[in-house]
């Protein structure tokens, strides 16, 4: 008996080949983008000589506050930059007392949903309108002082420490929930007993983070007369007493930095337990990396490779 033939494989044509998509929405999309940053360059009217020169002009301007700064000064710039800080501490304390019960009021489980959804409204429109924007609507009620400022601080911390304490409250696992709700707890045992002891670290880290926020606002409300380091930035830059503006710069960047290390180093004791400053953990993997670079430069690239090394 004879062994049977195979046919042989019918050559493949362009015909039974699958068509390459289109992708006619991307090339949209993308002839979009590239039509609005066109038009951003066209509006905003832009000057290739300004940006030419504006190296040097940096150069002389960096010369003239920093060679050398108003040392002298340092006092009143130390005492301005710690009423912005007061500002920003306030507003955001006021704004953690308003906004923590309104979060829970907008967590789904925890309240109807009529009173949900006004709720979020609310949170969306205080984060739509800045802080300078608020500060100068209440001008005529407040007056330029730095309570105004911190109300404006406040205001606008009750729309973003809203929306992320509702959502850090919907995150909690349900079965803390569930057993709670199955015990016969009310609304309020349920969110003291399962919501908060899992929801706080996260809601903790976030108030801390809107004061870094609220540290920064404040120097920028003092642009508008508010008080603080940011109104001796504006007076002093009017009548272009630039040593003096070249102090404020650096005692604005030293306290901001400074401000972020601390929260930076309490809002991770308080997510992982432990205490990390992030300057020196960051400078520690780099000696460590170094140090092992130099050791043995094809294991780390194998490490690097395989994502085992941050």
């Amino acid at each position: 008996m004879s062994a049977p033939t195979l046919a042989a494989p019918r050559p493949t044509t362009t015909q039974d080949r699958p068509r390459k998509p289109a992708h006619v929405g991307r090339k949209v999309l993308w002839l979009v983008v590239v039509a609005v940053v066109v038009a951003a360059f066209w509006g905003v009217d832009i000057s290739w000589d300004a940006l030419w020169d504006m190296p040097g002009k940096l150069w002389h301007y960096l010369g003239l506050m920093f060679l050398p700064p108003a040392w002298s000064q340092l006092p009143a710039a130390l005492s301005a930059t710690m009423l912005s800080v007061a500002m920003a501490w306030f507003g955001t304390a006021l704004g953690v007392v308003i906004s923590f019960p309104l979060s829970l009021l907008a967590t789904r489980g925890l309240a109807p949903v009529a009173v949900r959804w006004p709720l979020r409204a609310v949170f969306a429109l205080l984060r739509a309108v800045p802080e300078v924007v608020i500060a100068v609507l209440m001008l005529s009620v407040t007056g330029l002082t730095a309570f105004t400022g911190a109300l404006a601080i406040a205001i606008g911390s009750v729309g973003t420490l809203g929306k992320w304490g509702y959502e850090a409250f919907e995150a909690v696992d349900g079965g803390a929930t569930e057993a709670a709700t199955a015990a016969g707890a009310s609304r309020a045992q349920v969110m003291r007993w399962g919501v908060w002891p899992n929801a706080a670290p996260e809601v903790l880290a976030f108030w801390l983070y809107r004061f870094e926020i609220s540290v920064r606002a404040s120097a920028i409300l003092g642009l508008i007369g508010a008080g603080g380091i940011g109104k001796m930035l504006v007076d002093n830059i009017q009548f272009r007493v630039w040593d003096v503006v070249g102090i404020l710069m650096l005692v604005v960047v030293v306290v901001t930095m400074l401000i972020d290390q601390i929260s930076g180093t309490v809002r991770h004791r308080i997510i992982t337990g432990r205490w990390e400053v992030p300057v020196v953990t960051a400078l520690r993997r780099r000696s460590v990396r170094a140090a092992r670079l130099e050791a043995s430069p094809s294991v780390l690239e194998d490490e690097s490779r395989d994502g085992t090394v941050g």
